[in-house]
């Protein structure tokens, strides 16, 4: 709450008077001042009136046809200046968030998105550097979670959320592609039925991860189950233990585009594979989105694709 000293200058809407009084005490004169800001002279003279009563000492004083500042005039008007500077800076920083050049974009995302996310956040911000951003990864049921308590502005998930009053905006295709080593006995064989990729060893996220989900879905509808060798907490597990020969993964193929062991990866060419998928930028509806926010989710439709990675070339 404001300090109880200063309540009295809260209540008689002091702002539209210190305006006329820094008019008047800048111009010198009442009439000149009235006429600056399209007043009348008898409703200047109450304005001036109501701020001398509030501050409790008379403000201004007339020699003959001068209007001059008495000390705690001086005072007043070296506080109009400092007043009416942070006003003016203020709403110079509601310019900025209005134009998108200023504020903080928060991003929660899917932790499969990490591989293309920073970037698309980069080059946003490369046009926005006053943006401040940050950018934080989670598994769907996290994102879930947060997205549900509007923790941040924006939240980006590899897959359509499939929830209730929650806006979507589609960014890009994420297709699921199976990711082996490249000497996997699979690796050069052709249209492998999904049961065949059931007796591998199967290397697979956390519970809670959606890539998890989507994978024991499919296998689920036709009814067959993986032979799930270890349950790892994120890509970067899973993309070492595929690399030390461990096993198979039903993965996002951006998830490896910057990798730079790369070429060790290969896509097994499996029956429905590559699966179709997209990601979604999402948030709650009726969110008052910031400028900010709004900006970068235009910049995302049309930037997304160009600035994704192309992990897992080819065979």
């Amino acid at each position: 709450m404001p300090n109880r000293n200063i309540r009295r200058y809260l209540r008689h809407g002091m702002l539209p008077q210190l305006h006329l009084f820094e008019a008047a005490a800048r111009l010198g004169s009442f009439t000149r001042a009235a006429e600056e800001l399209h007043l009348s002279q008898p409703g200047a003279s109450a304005q001036i009136k109501k701020l001398t009563e509030s501050v409790g000492f008379p403000l201004l004083e007339q020699v003959g046809k001068k209007v001059l500042l008495t000390d705690a005039g001086k005072r007043l008007y070296a506080a109009c200046e400092s007043i009416f500077g942070a006003l003016t800076q203020l709403e110079d920083s509601f310019a900025g968030l209005r134009e998108a050049e200023v504020g903080e974009l928060k991003l929660a995302v899917s932790t499969t998105s990490m591989g293309f996310a920073p970037r698309l956040l980069g080059a946003f911000v490369a046009l926005h550097p006053g943006i401040e951003p940050s950018i934080q990864a989670h598994n769907r049921r996290q994102l879930v979670a947060r997205l549900a308590a509007n923790q941040d502005d924006l939240y980006l998930f590899a897959e359509a959320p499939g929830l209730e009053d929650v806006v979507t905006q589609e960014l890009l295709a994420n297709p699921l592609v199976v990711l082996a080593r490249d000497d996997h006995p699979l690796a050069r064989e052709r249209s492998i039925a999904l049961a065949r990729l059931a007796e591998e060893p199967f290397l697979i996220r956390e519970e809670g991860s959606g890539a998890r989900a989507m994978a024991i879905e499919l296998f689920r509808r036709r009814n067959l189950a993986p032979k799930i060798r270890m349950e790892l907490g994120s890509n970067e597990a899973v993309k070492e233990a595929i690399l030390a020969g461990l096993g198979v993964a039903i993965m996002a193929r951006h998830t490896f585009g910057l990798d730079p062991e790369s070429s060790r990866y290969v896509c097994l060419d499996v029956e429905g594979f590559p699966l179709e998928n997209h990601w979604y930028l999402a948030y709650p509806a009726g969110k008052q989105l910031t400028a900010v926010a709004r900006a970068f989710l235009d910049f995302a439709r049309n930037e997304a694709k160009p600035l994704a990675l192309e992990g897992c070339a080819g065979h």
